[in-house]
């Protein structure tokens, strides 16, 4: 067993990094959603809208790395696990 784990460590890795990676994404998403929405609240549209843009992008992205990266790559760990 301990041989097993050590041959898939560097996947679990690279699961770790894409896992944090995504999960990093999606709160800066978040913020600068909430930030937009706030910078609309006070009236500055034109920032806001810039702000709605780059926090959707940055959803957009972390929706990829977790169904592009992270998916497969729980599933080959855990196929090489079992």
């Amino acid at each position: 067993m301990r041989s097993s784990l050590v041959d898939v460590l560097p996947d679990l890795l690279e699961l770790l990094v894409f896992g944090l990676g995504s999960a990093g994404l999606s709160l800066a998403g978040a913020y600068i959603e909430r930030f937009a929405f706030v910078t609309f609240e006070q009236g500055n549209v034109e920032i806001a809208a810039w702000a709605v843009v780059m926090g959707a992008v940055a959803l957009y992205f972390a929706y990829n790395v977790g169904t592009d990266k992270v998916r497969p790559k729980l599933r080959d760990v855990r196929a090489a696990l079992a």
